[in-house]
């Protein structure tokens, strides 16, 4: 697959066609993950629904701090693309795979020394706990899979090839649904079987993911008897990603907090709200995907000082993407009672739903500049002040407003309200440092360094 050179030709093609292949990605992941959960409810029952519950919590909070690191890979490969030099090019890529092994392996230690001692601490009823540690234990063997598919991923995306992982995305599901049917359904392996199919899956998406890589052009190809640590390279990965995966796990542990107060509105407030995380993806979803894409483009563009080019997108994400939004949020609103329905048809469920897409889904616009302001000041390595930002107003100011809201209006909206005015205050904060902010000061530092060596 030919990589994509996002610094030259019309920004607005460039953007969407390497947005697209992104937002395949995610729609392939939430498809196979919603297939695992339809195996898990219709043939092995409440607790290993439950067990595989109770267990998300944990492999999403290490997962997705680790996945910060991807990020920062991709970001400085980026970057290193963008500059034309290859043999630099092919230190990044050896020492963000050799990252990505560290990584693996201190995650796999993790999760398979403290699976039962997570468990406990969230207070897992001992009738599924054995199913939970189980559960856990054979997910965490994949781990070092996940992260060479995540950073491997990362380093194509970086090229400006969006469309290989997507192929690889692809390929895995299939092979995990087709693993959950053998394992399941054929050798009854239970709640393990579930994990195996992971286990299974992405190790043939790593594979895929290492053989492309050794493929590449021969200057920057990746060797595994190669791979080494470049110091410079190693900080730089780490000073974008570790921000980045530290933002990832506080918004989760924050969400905990808004579930507590959701958890006390009863069963049709809690349907309606797990519901109605489904609904928003379809708004979501392309929403991240054009954050992502603004994240590259603005990496390559650094690399190759097109400072002017890296503006010019931003504005041209900001207008695609409120297009986008809008369209998408009005079909939404119009068809909610039918989207609601599909996913749980009782009236109490559905009129809760609409409550919570009428209050939010007008105000997603806010959620697009964030994340596409985000994505353009990360993209150019500063991660530290849209972790801030995040953190500040996702996380404080969102569980604040939560217990005030619903400790004098003890009702869903009070809930709901909470998300469009956290959009706002962050994509303002984030336009403030945007504007006023030297966030392309960061790889313009690294060229100096690069110079002078």
């Amino acid at each position: 697959m030919k990589n994509n050179n996002l610094t030259e030709g019309a920004i607005w093609k460039k953007l969407l066609l390497f947005a697209l292949p992104l937002l395949g990605t995610s729609f392939i992941q939430q498809l196979y993950n919603t297939v695992d959960l339809i195996y898990v409810g219709n043939f092995l029952g409440k607790e290993a629904a439950a067990a595989v519950g109770a267990s998300s919590l944990f492999v999403t909070c290490l997962v997705g701090f680790f996945s910060g690191v991807s990020v920062g890979a991709s970001v400085v490969a980026s970057y290193v693309f963008g500059t034309g030099d290859k043999k630099e090019l092919q230190k990044v890529v050896h020492t963000a795979m050799g990252l990505g092994l560290i990584c693996g392996i201190i995650i796999m230690s993790i999760g398979l020394i403290g699976a039962p001692y997570f468990l406990k601490l969230i207070n897992t009823p001992d009738e599924i706990m054995g199913l939970a540690v189980s559960y856990i234990r054979v997910y965490f063997i994949s781990i070092i899979s996940v992260v060479t598919y995540n950073m491997g991923s990362g380093i194509m995306r970086a090229l400006g090839n969006s469309k290989t992982p997507m192929y690889i995305q692809l390929i895995g599901g299939v092979v995990n649904i087709i693993m959950d049917g053998i394992f399941i359904v054929v050798f009854k392996l239970g709640v393990g079987g579930v994990a195996f199919a992971s286990l299974f899956s992405q190790s043939v998406a790593a594979i895929l993911v290492l053989h492309y890589l050794m493929h590449l052009d021969h200057e920057f190809k990746l060797e595994l008897t190669k791979i080494k640590i470049a110091k410079r390279y190693f900080y730089k990965i780490l000073k974008i990603g570790i921000p980045t995966g530290f933002q990832a796990l506080v918004i989760t542990l924050s969400n905990i907090l808004v579930q507590y107060h959701v958890n006390g509105l009863g069963v049709d407030a809690i349907t309606a709200f797990t519901a109605y995380f489904k609904v928003e993806l379809l708004i979501y979803l392309p929403i991240l995907a054009i954050g992502q894409a603004i994240s590259t483009f603005t990496s390559q563009n650094m690399g190759a000082a097109n400072y002017d080019r890296v503006k010019k997108g931003t504005r041209v994400c900001i207008l695609m993407g409120i297009g986008i939004t809008a369209v998408m949020s009005t079909l939404v609103i119009c068809f909610g009672r039918q989207a609601f329905g599909a996913i749980n048809n009782d009236p109490s469920v559905v009129a809760y739903g609409l409550q919570i897409i009428r209050i939010t889904l007008p105000f997603y616009c806010f959620y697009l500049i964030l994340e596409v302001l985000g994505g353009t000041i990360r993209g150019a390595g500063k991660a530290i002040p849209p972790m801030a930002i995040i953190l500040i107003n996702i996380c404080v100011l969102r569980t604040i407003l939560v217990f005030v809201m619903m400790s004098s209006f003890h009702d869903i909206r009070g809930i709901a309200i909470a998300y469009p005015i956290t959009w706002a205050s962050t994509a303002l904060g984030m336009a403030i440092y945007y504007w006023r902010g030297n966030w392309m000061g960061e790889f313009k530092r690294l060229s100096v360094i690069k110079s002078e060596v």
